[in-house]
């Protein structure tokens, strides 16, 4: 009997001690993360306890104390000065329709170089005025028949009211226009879904072993009590998670795609702040005239469009007859495929990024026809994508960025990072390598961005640090159309915020910037998330005018 309870006790000790094996097996191969601080140094190793709330990578960072003040500082210069306003009604809410600008300083004439205001004043859907601000406003001048443009910079009063100001750049009859993107009752429930809702676009993976396939759900936070893996990147410390198959291990991931967006995430009444036609990228009508008539400075420059070079950093550029003209520098136009040839002559040039730079690639290969596309076999629009002039040792390549990215499908081994990828490139006077990394990140909080431009900082100085002469060119994010949907997960207003963090963040590094949201919220042309070819070619021209610039 004794013999028979001493055994018992062994087998239910052996049991017990099998299930802690196989547990913390569990918790290793899914759920452990290697943490490496923001100088590339190894901190911990640690086992993530899977608990009842979501793990989020961008909550548990580990940064230096310089860091730390530059992310609050960039966070703080985002608030969005919101009401102090309890739920409001829609029928009090901003109405376009309703609402007016006047320009201010009206007078016969402007001179090209003067300073324009306008003020807008919103009212309510009972045509009642509005006592706070915290709308989201876009403004630009622009003359139809000379195909040019230029944006304002709105200022907020938090009272109803708004002051736009222009640059007047060039001689003519100039218009106004004033667009509301959303209502600041509308941006108040974005700001929710940005903090709250960050999984409201998920992901996807397929594992597969032998004849053996599961798909499951990624993203950087997961919620729930499901065993993880882990898909931390050991380099830059990006967090990155699937839920655990349940017959397959982690290792048999073989692609990553975009899952799908949620629904109804909102209310009826929250709904109403999101309508096309009503308050979605609509415009605000002036209550008196809306052009002002400019001449030149005077009669000497009246032929000459030079003048308004070097006046000021903001807008950085305007377009005249649809050409785009940076206010810092003289910018070449690269109209025949034989300049660019010239220009590209023995380099490598790198793209990577989402598919807003896989344009330039595009335009490219299309426009240059010695460029010969090499067939890699790549998924259609995700890549890695790359072409060849063998005549004039001509390489360019094209690779996404890694998780998020909302594409089709993306093999795992193409899941690069590009920080990674830039600390693989030896540089040089004919090392070329372009950036471009927003749009894929509009759903998160700020943190998750940040993080990620601070990466690729990094190794953008290395990079410079080993090879100076190495051209590294940021292509900056770029307004888009906007309906109900498409507004609660890559608005303007989101984007915005982006593009803010990202000019900010690499301010003074010695990288050159492309600057797409002007070059797109001052064109004539329908907003889209993929400018038309137009754009694009003011854009390549620029980044090609950075890589070969004019000789003075």
């Amino acid at each position: 009997f004794t013999l028979s309870i001493i055994s018992c006790t062994l087998f239910l000790f052996l049991l017990e001690l099998l299930n802690v094996l196989i547990i913390v097996y569990l918790d290793h191969e899914t759920a452990s993360a290697t943490f490496i601080d923001s100088g590339g140094q190894f901190v911990s190793s640690q086992v993530i306890r899977i608990s009842r709330n979501p793990y989020c990578g961008y909550e548990r960072q580990i940064l230096s104390s310089r860091e730390r003040l530059e992310e609050d500082s960039l966070l703080a210069a985002l608030q969005w000065q919101e009401p102090d306003v309890g739920p409001v009604p829609f029928l009090k809410s901003t109405d376009p329709s309703s609402s007016y600008f006047v320009i201010l300083n009206s007078a016969a004439f402007f001179r090209v170089g003067s300073q324009l205001e306008v003020l807008v004043h919103v009212q309510d859907f009972q045509r009642k005025p509005k006592k706070y601000g915290g709308d989201y406003l876009q403004a630009r001048i622009h003359s139809p028949k000379l195909q040019a443009g230029a944006v304002g910079r709105v200022v907020d009063y938090q009272n109803g009211f708004y002051k736009v100001f222009f640059t007047l750049l060039w001689p003519g009859q100039v218009k106004v226009s004033i667009s509301l993107v959303h209502p600041s009752e509308g941006i108040r429930v974005l700001q929710y879904l940005q903090e709250k809702k960050p999984d409201r676009v998920y992901f996807k993976s397929l594992f597969r072993s032998g004849r053996i396939s599961e798909t499951t759900e990624c993203n950087v936070c997961l919620p729930g009590s499901l065993p993880l893996c882990n898909f931390t990147d050991l380099y830059t410390g990006e967090p990155w998670f699937c839920f655990k198959p349940k017959k397959l291990p982690c290792s048999s991931r073989i692609n990553h795609f975009k899952g799908g967006y949620l629904k109804g995430l909102l209310t009826a009444t929250e709904n109403a702040f999101f309508q096309s036609g009503v308050n979605i990228k609509m415009p605000i009508n002036s209550s008196g005239p809306d052009w002002v008539t400019v001449i030149p400075r005077n009669i000497k420059e009246t032929n000459s469009l030079e003048l308004s070079q070097g006046l000021g950093t903001f807008p950085s550029g305007y377009y005249y007859k649809d050409q785009w003209r940076p206010r810092r520098f003289k910018m070449r136009q690269f109209n025949d495929p034989d300049n660019i040839t010239e220009c590209l002559q023995r380099k490598v040039v790198y793209f990577f990024g989402d598919s807003t730079i896989r344009q330039w690639f595009e335009y490219l290969t299309t426009f240059v026809p010695d460029l010969v596309e090499f067939n890699l076999g790549s998924p259609k629009n995700v890549g890695p994508f790359l072409a060849v002039d063998q005549k004039h040792n001509i390489l360019l390549k094209y690779r996404c960025h890694g998780p998020p990215i909302r594409f089709t499908t993306v093999f795992s081994s193409d899941l690069r990072y590009v920080a990674n990828e830039l600390n693989g490139i030896v540089g040089g006077k004919n090392t070329v390598v372009a950036i471009a990394v927003w749009s894929h990140f509009s759903t998160f909080p700020l943190e998750v961005y940040i993080r990620r431009l601070r990466n690729i900082r990094r190794a953008v100085v290395q990079l410079l640090d080993r090879s100076p002469k190495t051209v590294v060119v940021i292509r900056t994010a770029n307004v888009q159309e906007l309906g109900p949907e498409i507004s609660l997960f890559n608005s303007d207003w989101y984007n915005f915020q982006l593009d803010t963090i990202l000019r900010k963040m690499f301010s003074g590094v010695g990288v050159y910037l492309v600057d797409a949201w002007e070059m797109t919220l001052a064109h004539y042309l329908p907003h889209k998330l993929h400018p038309d070819e137009v754009i694009v070619k003011n854009q390549v021209d620029m980044f090609l005018s950075f890589v070969c610039p004019l000789e003075t």
